[in-house]
């Protein structure tokens, strides 16, 4: 889908973002929808079918929290979160109950623009397909089929595990995901508060894929929440 057809509701009750976003949005091709309230914001989803949904956990009259869970009801929109909450706790529950990306104000335009593009070009895809059966991001090669990962050319052994969580990271790439979410897809729904267990293999796959693993290129940490694979 282009980017010059993507529909975008806001879901905002501060006059001052709506202003700046209803002026700088349409400067690169959206089409805007917005609403003040939760419930108002509701009404719109189901009525407007937007392409993203830019969400203020902050609202009147509806929890924040609550309204991304009855978004995801109504449709697999995506949801970026904006919000002047900072607290990773916040951040981690607003992502685990379906939130695709947060973004804490004040916020850069071309922060939330490179998010907003990632989060539609991964809404473009088919559940679980990243499009194409090799996936490609600079040097890094990754071949969905036949099972192997390229380095400069160079093919890398991984472990089981360590092909699992490469290969949920990039078929949701620029997608932030918490521990919970990788815990539960990598190691099953028993183990997902043993967060220690992403980090160490996390290393084992910098150590191994990142030209330098202290300074990673890929490989992301959202600190106190998870990670995500960068592809801008």
């Amino acid at each position: 889908m282009p980017i010059h057809e993507a529909s975008v509701l806001i879901i905002e009750d501060e006059p001052e973002i709506r202003r700046f976003l209803r002026t700088t949005l349409p400067q690169y091709g959206y089409r805007l929808y917005e609403a003040l309230t939760g419930q108002e914001g509701l009404t719109q989803a189901a009525a407007r079918n937007p392409d993203l949904i830019l969400l203020d956990l902050g609202l009147p009259d509806l929890d924040g929290l609550d309204m991304i869970q009855r978004l995801r009801k109504l449709a697999a929109v995506p949801i970026i979160v904006l919000s002047a909450r900072d607290q990773e706790q916040i951040k981690v529950e607003a992502l685990d109950l379906g939130a695709d990306d947060y973004v804490t104000k004040p916020f850069g335009v071309n922060e939330l623009l490179a998010r907003m593009r990632v989060v539609l070009r991964h809404a473009a895809r088919a559940p679980g397909d990243t499009g194409d059966p090799v996936f490609t991001a600079g040097t890094l090669r990754v071949d969905l089929e036949r099972r192997q990962v390229f380095v400069s050319g160079k093919e890398v052994s991984l472990t089981p595990i360590e092909y699992k969580l490469l290969t949920i990271l990039v078929r949701h790439a620029g997608k932030v995901l918490t521990y919970r979410q990788l815990l539960k897809e990598v190691w099953g729904p028993l183990r997902v508060d043993e967060a220690h267990y992403v980090r160490v293999y996390m290393q084992h796959l910098r150590n191994k894929l990142e030209a330098k693993p202290a300074h990673p290129r890929y490989f992301l940490t959202e600190l106190g929440v998870g990670y995500r694979f960068r592809i801008d």
